[in-house]
């Protein structure tokens, strides 16, 4: 009976442990306690600068999809673990707190919760903006970034977007749940109907001058039903242009080696970016 005793203490002292690691954001905190006191002895630049040095600041950090499933609906802040989306998403509000005059952990989190999500409310899973494109057009509604391709180079991006309500299973939250389903079905024809524009990839190098360090950018996509695959941080190199981003390939954030063109001509189902720059 003793040893039955021994034996549960000790798998419930696993239990905890595991349980306090997934839940525990001390971690999180200092980190960006730390990068945000980086960031505040830069603070006479713009916040497109602050988000590369952000982006620097988060470098090598491993990449891990799928960090923002919850039930029900939370901010997740997992700066130890980033995808491609979180790592600009994180960049961004790092840089936006840095500028502000209250700029602790807790004002982050509000930050991060206002470019997450569809006005900066949690109301469910559908409340997070899922679609890059989307989340490019309510961010700009909000005054966070402003969308450049149409400025930079004037074709519309024309797509019927409805891959999350055609690949359900693909997704937790939507897998038998016909109420969000409905929703996020509602979202895409929105967005199919909403005007957008975009940089072809072969019209990329004619353009790269008017792009800026800083920029936040969505690789548009040939693959049915979606808009964008792959987001990252614009970054010059000398007059060539490179991008930061949470590579799925090298497993960590990265600054591209080569450059964003070649990456994107080398990638079939890479069509061209739409961009979002940091006010």
């Amino acid at each position: 009976m003793k040893t039955k005793l021994i034996l549960f203490t000790l798998l419930i002292s696993v239990l905890t442990s595991f349980s306090a690691k997934s839940t525990d954001n001390k971690k999180d905190k200092q980190i960006c306690q730390d990068i945000l006191f980086e960031l505040k002895n830069q603070n006479n630049k713009t916040t497109a600068e602050l988000v590369v040095e952000a982006g620097k600041l988060l470098m090598n950090t491993p990449y891990v999809a799928n960090t923002l499933e919850s039930s029900p609906e939370q901010l997740i802040v997992n700066l130890r673990e980033l995808d491609c989306t979180t790592f600009a998403e994180n960049c961004l509000a790092l840089a936006r707190t840095s500028k502000s005059t209250n700029s602790g952990f807790e004002d982050f989190k509000k930050e991060l919760q206002h470019i997450r999500y569809r006005d900066g409310k949690i109301d469910g899973y559908p409340s997070r903006l899922h679609y890059f494109s989307d989340w490019i057009a309510n961010n700009e509604e909000k005054q966070l970034t402003e969308s450049v391709s149409a400025s930079i180079c004037n074709t519309k991006f024309e797509k019927k977007i409805n891959f999350m309500s055609h690949h359900p299973d693909s997704y937790k939250a939507l897998a038998n749940n016909a109420v969000f389903l409905a929703a996020i079905d509602k979202q895409e024809k929105q967005l199919s109907e909403r005007v957008m524009y975009y940089i072809p990839t072969e019209e990329l190098e004619a353009h790269k001058s008017l792009l800026k360090d800083g920029d936040i950018i969505g690789i548009t996509t040939n693959i049915d039903g979606l808009d964008i695959t792959h987001v990252g941080i614009i970054v010059f190199k000398g007059n060539e242009l490179h991008f930061m981003h949470a590579s799925s390939k090298a497993q960590k954030v990265i600054l591209s080696e080569e450059t964003l063109y070649n990456y994107l001509s080398s990638r079939k189902s890479a069509t061209g970016i739409m961009v979002a720059r940091p006010l």
